[in-house]
């Protein structure tokens, strides 16, 4: 597709009417990535040439840079248009991303009403249910006729980002409950709105997390959520699509920080190399002075090296076994705790799980290598011991540490995923060398 509309933008003149009838059978989500393809002045051009029913929502799928170029060539005019077509959170989104110059040329062409909206969503706090709401939806009042909401529905449904769900509004604008288009297309015209309600609704309060409201969406399968003030004013509600950004987003800043990276918003390719390089330098440096540590242990072993020098040919082996160990136990309870399977209160019963697991793994670990120590070095009895062992103790080590730190770091209100793989790798390198030439000084008499 994305050839067809380039062959078409190359002829001369411009295949026109071809591109439009091309673009009015394109979904406007497959329009929107063929921006990623073109340069600056095709880009521009394919936008033009958009049907004006279509241009807003091609321009919501863009990313940040794409709609940048895009209101740096538009007219004034053209830009007002787009904008009165965005849904509110949308135009936030575009706003929150663009450079303060373009933000004041754009928030110039909104019109005041909806510029007060998007001002007041942009004061909510970065990563708030509040920030991520929309104030377009679907409200009836409780003394309305389902034939009346019908009737409310067709005249404003068009502007509203949803209407599978309505909000049931008193006075204060105070939630009363919620009603499905299910349920008014299933009641008695004439009933009441109060008397097919639900008015135990779940929602969200203006400054909950967004990665916690996500869960209720998961939690109760929903399509959208009502959002509060602290007085149970309604004030907007959140959409599933948005969910599903927020559920990448926090996907990707927690494996970000569990490969020990600085999160970024922006896209790989995108980023400046110097930026890039800035996100992992500063857990590089900290992951290497650490290993400081591990020096300071075998340094102190240099006795047990010098009268056994095979010792050390095992050293690799037992601190990859005790790190992969450890990031196993760490990435299921991150994962646990993210998705609400793993509270706090279960740290003992999580311990005690992993120890018997640890336990397991170590053994069979231990037999393996026993056999392959044996009959690859010398048929040492007292080196397969001493190795199988120390794999058997840093596996169960490895296990308990993944599993308590990261739950350590919930109490402490630090995010977990600081907790994963490097940082306990390198807890385990430490402690698995300790109780390895410990282990081995008393089975060697050393």
């Amino acid at each position: 597709m994305d050839e067809n509309i380039l062959s078409l933008l190359e002829k001369k003149p411009i295949a026109i009417p071809q591109l439009i009838s091309l673009f009015t059978g394109m979904r406007t989500v497959d329009i929107a990535d063929t921006f990623k393809n073109v340069g600056k002045d095709k880009m521009v051009r394919i936008f033009r040439l958009l049907p004006k029913n279509m241009a807003a929502e091609v321009f919501s799928y863009l990313e940040p840079e794409e709609q940048q170029i895009i209101v740096e060539a538009l007219t004034d005019t053209e830009v007002s248009d787009i904008l009165d077509k965005l849904f509110v959170d949308d135009a936030v989104d575009v706003i929150e991303e663009m450079p303060a110059d373009v933000v004041n040329r754009v928030l110039q062409q909104v019109n005041p009403e909806k510029r007060k909206l998007i001002n007041q969503m942009l004061q909510y706090q970065e990563d708030s249910a509040g920030s991520i709401m929309t104030t377009e939806y679907v409200e009836l009042k409780a003394h309305d006729t389902v034939h009346d909401a019908f009737e409310h529905i067709r005249r404003i449904g068009i502007n509203r980002e949803t209407i599978y769900t309505s909000y049931v509004i008193g006075p204060g604008r105070l939630l009363l409950g919620a009603v499905s288009a299910k349920d008014l297309m299933l009641a008695d015209p004439a009933r009441k709105i109060s008397d097919i309600m639900d008015s135990d609704c779940i929602y969200a309060n203006t400054t909950d997390d967004q990665e916690a409201t996500a869960a209720l969406f998961k939690k109760y399968n929903l399509l959208s959520l009502p959002v509060v003030d602290k007085d149970k004013h309604m004030v907007g509600i959140i959409t599933v699509d948005d969910v599903v950004d927020v559920i990448e987003e926090e996907a990707t800043e927690d494996f970000e920080k569990m490969a020990a990276l600085n999160p970024s918003d922006e896209p790989y390719l995108k980023t400046p190399i110097l930026k890039l390089a800035r996100n992992r330098i500063l857990w590089l440096l900290v992951l290497m002075l650490s290993a400081t540590f591990t020096g300071t242990i075998i340094a102190g072993y240099e006795e047990a090296l010098a009268v056994l020098p095979a010792l050390v040919v095992f050293i690799p082996m037992l601190m990859d076994t005790g790190g992969n160990a450890g990031s196993q136990t760490s990435t299921l309870v991150i994962r646990g705790m993210a998705v609400g399977e793993i509270q706090i209160r279960d740290a003992f019963r999580v311990l005690g799980r992993e120890f018997c697991i640890a336990l397991i793994c170590g053994l069979v670990l231990a037999l393996v290598n026993y056999v392959r120590i044996y009959f690859m070095y010398g048929r040492s009895s007292n080196l397969c011991l001493a190795v199988s062992a120390s794999l058997v103790i840093t596996v169960m080590i490895a296990k308990s540490i993944g599993c308590l730190l990261p739950m350590v770091a919930k109490k402490l209100k630090v995010d977990p995923a600081i907790m994963a793989s490097p940082l306990i790798t390198t807890l385990v390198d430490g402690t698995s060398l300790a109780v390895y030439f410990s282990i081995a000084k008393r089975v060697f008499n050393i």
